[in-house]
């Protein structure tokens, strides 16, 4: 007897175990049956009363909040805490800790140069000058301000300077032939942004002033 005569034929399979071959036959192609088991069938009816559950709570309740909700929700706590860290600095920095603790500390100096050169580079140049050298005694100008020739278009002042840094150039400005400095507060912690500040001084060590 063939495999095929010992399957019963029925539309659905009856007991658990039981494999059928379904009546219908379309172009030669058939179809088995068998009962699944009662805890696969729990689970599926269950992921089905779960999903309807939370379908309903989610999007017409309003009981959770959206990935969108949670974004801004989390882009709001990061703002604050920039907020509360930059009034924290800004309550311990003046012109005199800037020029006479942060640009004599070895550690904090170090500090801003690394960030300058990761972030300030490609627009005050290695050196500060603002150019870079492409040899035979040329060199091209690049986007920002010479930072070692004693002029601060927007303050010369240490606090000065870290507020342009913190907050950018300012708004009502054409900036420097059109190329204006983002607000890098806005990337960066108010400390790093002191480091920087105090690199900048030390790197102008006559015109501030610096204790040796």
């Amino acid at each position: 007897m063939s495999e095929e005569s010992e399957i019963r034929r029925a539309q659905f399979a009856e007991k658990e175990g039981e494999v059928v071959l379904r009546e219908h036959e379309y172009d030669g192609i058939q179809e088995y049956d068998q009962k699944l088991p009662n805890w696969w069938l729990f689970i599926f009816i269950a992921a089905h009363v779960f999903f309807l559950g939370y379908w309903f709570t989610y999007y017409q309740l309003g009981w959770f909040q959206t990935d969108e909700q949670k974004i801004a929700a989390a882009m709001r706590k990061i703002e604050e805490t920039q907020e509360r860290a930059l009034d924290d600095m800004l309550a311990k920095l003046t012109d005199e800790a800037l020029v006479n603790d942060w640009a004599t500390d070895p550690v904090r100096v170090s500090a801003g140069r690394e960030t300058y050169q990761q972030n300030c580079i490609a627009c005050h140049g290695q050196d500060l000058a603002a150019k870079i050298d492409i040899g035979g005694g040329q060199s091209v100008n690049l986007p920002g301000l010479s930072l070692t020739d004693s002029e601060w278009k927007y303050g010369s002042k240490p606090m000065e300077i870290f507020k342009l840094v913190n907050e950018g150039t300012p708004q009502d400005s054409t900036g420097h032939n059109g190329a204006k400095m983002e607000a890098w507060g806005l990337k960066m912690a108010p400390v790093k942004v002191a480091e920087l500040t105090a690199f900048l001084i030390s790197e102008n060590k006559a015109e501030f002033k610096v204790p040796e």
